[in-house]
């Protein structure tokens, strides 16, 4: 797998029938080895390790519904009441960040109303605080810890 602007973390592989598989430990379960799954791993060990948000305050593949349709959120992380406060939308990082993945993260946010957007393609990062009383939104320069939000 390519190397990710990420820190590394001590993730565990496993070879299964006919794909290699890796330990998300949000779900608890092997989950197959895709490039975007890459950086979902890499990803929420950062915000684990580095960022100070609580593992069990977060869910992968967080079903939703939008306009009568099943969508899954790569990531929603949550407050100390069970309310959505962040969502993470994730590419591979041969996939170019672009307005349409700010599209579909909004779109997701039109259900949750969430404050944070995180978009990552392991390369590259980005992080928006939305101002629901002014209906804007500002980038932030880096993803604040879970204690700032």
């Amino acid at each position: 797998m390519i190397e990710l602007n990420l820190p590394s973390y001590p993730y565990k592989l496993k070879q299964g029938k006919d794909k290699l598989l890796i330990f998300d430990d949000l779900r608890r379960r092997y989950v197959t080895l895709t490039p975007e799954e890459w950086v979902r791993q890499h990803f929420v060990a950062y915000l684990v390790n580095q960022k100070g948000f609580p593992r069990g305050l977060m869910g992968n593949e967080i079903s939703l519904t939008l306009n009568k349709c099943n969508r899954r959120c790569d990531t929603v992380v949550y407050d100390r009441n069970g309310n959505p406060l962040c969502i993470a939308e994730y590419k591979a990082p041969h996939i170019e960040i672009t307005q349409k993945t700010f599209d579909q993260i909004v779109r997701y946010n039109r259900v949750l109303q969430v404050d944070y957007l995180f978009v990552s393609n392991g390369l590259s990062h980005y992080c928006c605080r939305i101002d629901y009383a002014t209906n804007s939104y500002t980038f932030l320069p880096d993803i604040p810890a879970y204690s700032d939000l």
